[in-house]
């Protein structure tokens, strides 16, 4: 009992600090993206505020947290100049704007409803790698200029054609201070962990800030007015509007699915979990409509929030509550402290951010795995940094795709001569109760990513035996995803004490383990055999060592008494 009390403190503390980071990280970017969607700052903060809430509460990541991001922002203000250039002015085309929205809204909650979501897991792992690599490339290049003292520009290529003249001219106190951020960020922990060493050093930074009055670019002015239903002006559209808003709107609300549940893949990544995709959408559905209804524009799982809200050690859905109440008693009371915040220290906690959300274990096994996935990473990577987040992960799913179906091409008529050549097995004699701790996995078909969530899911059932012998002679290939899937789930067999033999892998199967080192790492050269045959020959001569001391009764096993297939269409 005393155990789970304290559980609860700690996560109430983890929770509380990574509500506040996300809060005080997310407080610019949503006066930001309420500026670029043309409704004004005050949308961007509503949105911070109102979908955090709602989407905390519904939704099924337990650590997202819902911000305004840019591709939804990008598509709003599509919106908002469309409806201003029809009507003149953003005042008599708001009906319109945020009837999109909350028909936007809608639209997202029955994708959610139907369950869209669930096709997210097909994603291949070079492009969820790839994506998350990039994003982290994207924080950091946006997060150098303020570093430096000054606004950035607008895409990395500008940021880059201009970074020159801008170390020339940078505010060496801002410098000082972000370097100061930096050091408090990765030298704290040393220290004590208890404390999150992101929130210690934006307080130390922003005091020593105030109180020697640095001459260093801050947050600035936050907007103060509370957000008041729109209800009136809803009621005012008409039909003829409504098929205007159809189109945008189920674009937008396509978009926050897609946005929302990469975001929770990368989640799922950090902390290890699995999300709800279903409730994810819906919980963004409804925050979409109720933010729509309040004047603020749509939404979606913010990456950056959530990344800084896992690193601050948040574990449940109350952090996302406590960010948007936090955000609220900045904008209701607190608002001339956090305006003193320097964006220069503000920039080292996105850099760190950034660092840590490239995936680093994607990067290492680039020039080991098969060079579609690697074509496919590199593509992703490309995209998703120079052109937009959505293009990278349809082109990089799209190429994924193609290169598999040429592979299967390539490769079925070499497993159609293997399987032509496979001899009948012969009986063997095996104790009976050792026959009943052995595991026999028949693979037939490649594992790549269409089937390494079925896989391991299925892996994930046995329990209870002593020894797991893969047949791999029907497996053709393995992609990146299905070499993660496999080291995952040997490596969960190993640790309830299994041994695991591997049998009848092709020549290119085995050269691709060795290079990923699931051979020798997690499965020993001398547990790979050529034949299923040769594995039962080997586990016959250990037998025989201990026979003297077994008093079970031998018995003839035939392959059939306990071979279970796994028959995977290719397709």
């Amino acid at each position: 009992m005393l155990s789970k009390i304290n559980d609860i403190k700690s996560n109430f503390y983890k929770d509380m600090s990574g509500g506040l980071l996300a809060a005080i990280i997310g407080l610019p970017m949503g006066l930001a993206f309420g500026v670029q969607s043309g409704l004004g700052a005050q949308a961007g903060i509503y949105t911070a505020i109102i979908l955090a809430l709602v989407a905390a509460m519904v939704g099924g990541t337990k650590t997202l947290i819902s911000d305004p991001t840019g591709p939804m922002t990008i598509v709003a203000a599509t919106v908002v100049s469309l409806g201003v250039a029809g009507s003149g002015s953003v005042e008599s085309a708001l009906p319109l704007i945020l009837g999109t929205f909350v028909l936007a809204g809608i639209f997202e909650l029955i994708f959610g409803l139907l369950d869209f979501g669930k096709f997210v897991k097909f994603m291949p792992y070079p492009v969820v790698s790839s994506f998350m690599t990039g994003i982290g490339i994207i924080i950091i290049s946006m997060q150098l200029f303020p570093f430096l003292g000054h606004t950035s520009p607008k895409g990395i290529i500008n940021i880059m054609s201009n970074m020159n003249s801008t170390v020339a001219n940078s505010n060496l106190t801002a410098v000082g201070l972000g370097v100061l951020a930096l050091i408090i960020i990765y030298a704290f922990p040393r220290i004590t962990t208890k404390v999150p060493s992101i929130l210690v050093a934006l307080i130390v930074c922003t005091a020593l800030a105030a109180g020697l009055q640095l001459e260093v670019p801050s947050i600035g002015s936050i907007p103060r007015d509370l957000p008041h239903m729109h209800f009136g002006e809803l009621m005012s559209i008409g039909w003829v509007d409504v098929q205007k808003m159809i189109i945008p709107a189920i674009m937008i609300g396509g978009l926050g699915v897609i946005d929302s549940l990469l975001t929770s893949v990368v989640a799922d990544n950090m902390t290890q979990t699995k999300h709800n995709s279903r409730m994810t959408v819906i919980g963004q559905g409804i925050g979409n409509i109720v933010v729509g209804l309040f004047g603020g524009i749509p939404g979606a799982g913010a990456t950056v929030g959530t990344v800084t809200n896992i690193k601050a050690g948040s574990v449940t859905r109350a952090s996302g509550l406590y960010k948007g109440i936090f955000l609220l008693i900045i904008v209701i009371g607190v608002a001339d402290f956090v305006e003193l915040i320097p964006m220069s220290v503000l920039a080292s906690i996105l850099i760190y951010t950034g660092i840590s959300i490239i995936d680093y274990k994607g990067i290492k096994m680039l020039l080991r795995v098969p060079r579609p996935d690697a074509i496919v990473w590199s593509i992703v990577l490309l995209f998703t940094v120079f052109n937009n987040l959505l293009n990278a992960v349809a082109a990089g799913f799209i190429l994924a795709c193609i290169l598999f179906i040429v592979q299967v091409v390539n490769t079925m008529k070499a497993s159609h001569v293997q399987q032509s050549l496979d001899n009948s097995l012969y009986c063997e004699e095996i104790p009976r109760e050792l026959a009943k701790s052995i595991y026999v996995q028949s693979l037939d078909g490649p594992l790549f990513f269409g089937f390494a969530d079925q896989y391991k899911k299925f892996s994930n059932t046995i329990d209870g035996k002593k020894m797991i012998i893969i047949r791999m002679q029907n497996v053709p290939f393995l992609d990146q995803s299905g070499i993660v899937t496999l080291e995952s789930v040997i490596s969960d067999w190993k640790k309830n004490n299994m041994k695991v033999f591997l049998a009848g892998a092709s020549q290119s199967v085995m050269n691709t383990l060795s290079n990923t080192a699931i051979v020798p790492n997690f499965i020993s050269k001398e547990n790979c055999f050529d034949s299923f045959n040769d594995v039962i020959s080997h586990i016959k001569s250990l037998t025989l060592k201990t026979e003297s001391n077994m008093r079970s009764t031998d018995v003839h096993l035939k392959k059939d008494d306990f071979d279970t297939k796994m028959q995977w269409q290719t397709s």
